[in-house]
């Protein structure tokens, strides 16, 4: 498949499956809020309700010394597809990289995966995420392998504005001619401001078989335009030497629901 290939393919998804879905955010027959797996490291630990689609984009830059990146549109499709299930696509992302003397620059492999939610189990809300990566991007950026990855995260409420959650994860990446398996653990407390506004701290820790340990400093902040519509700024510190000098992004979501 061709690196164009993929974005062909998310065009005609849109094109075809746009009748099926409620173009107004604010439909009376909406079940519930938007609940977004961006802009933290952990995910959602809930998924979308059955019926919709949930459309999560954002935009990113990223320092390493003298080496800098930026990559969007960061889109991932959520579709409810039961009570507790969610399929989740991932368009593939575009990147340009500078490291000093030139830019380099791609499109990012496609992935796919299944989301189950689990709880609530004695006051926590769980999920399993198992995704695969398919290597349809450009060389430059493309792992060249099928990688798969599995995420469990979780949210528990402290109390009526503070919600505590994060998320393990173990992830098998493709480097060069053999896999680098990654376990990563996030821990996040989210402040509620006020209702429709919320920020968080999240501390990010990647343990790579190969390679120095990552671990990030996170922040960030979303805020809910409408009940349905969610934008969000973030950015992070690295706390050691393999982890990146900062970050720092914005986003913008929507859930649709179904029409019928």
């Amino acid at each position: 498949m061709t690196s164009s290939a993929p974005r062909r393919a998310a065009v005609v998804l849109f094109v075809l499956g746009g009748p099926l879905w409620s173009q107004d955010p604010n439909a009376p027959t909406a079940p519930s809020p938007i609940n977004t797996d961006r802009p933290a490291f952990a995910d959602s630990s809930v998924v979308v309700p059955k019926g919709s689609l949930q459309i999560e984009n954002g935009f990113l830059e990223t320092s390493f010394g003298r080496q800098q990146s930026f990559d969007f549109p960061e889109t991932q499709l959520r579709f409810g597809v039961g009570d507790k299930t969610e399929l989740r696509f991932s368009v593939p992302d575009y990147y340009q990289h500078f490291d000093g003397l030139g830019f380099a620059n791609g499109w990012d492999d496609i992935s796919a995966g299944i989301k189950q939610q689990l709880g609530p189990i004695h006051g926590f809300d769980v999920s399993v995420v198992l995704t695969l990566s398919f290597p349809s991007g450009s060389k430059f950026v493309s792992s060249h392998g099928y990688d798969p990855s599995v995420q469990v995260p979780w949210s528990r409420k402290l109390s009526t504005n503070w919600t505590g959650g994060g998320m393990l994860s173990v992830y098998w990446p493709t480097q060069g001619a053999s896999r680098n398996t990654t376990g990563q653990v996030t821990f996040l407390l989210d402040r509620q401001l006020t209702g429709p506004w919320d920020a968080f701290a999240e501390y990010v820790r990647d343990f790579p078989e190969r390679g120095g340990t990552v671990t990030i400093a996170h922040f960030g902040t979303a805020y809910k335009l409408t009940a349905h519509q969610q934008v969000d700024l973030h950015g992070g510190v690295g706390l050691s030497k393999a982890a990146p000098d900062h970050f720092i992004g914005f986003g913008y979501s929507i859930l649709l629901h179904s029409a019928h």
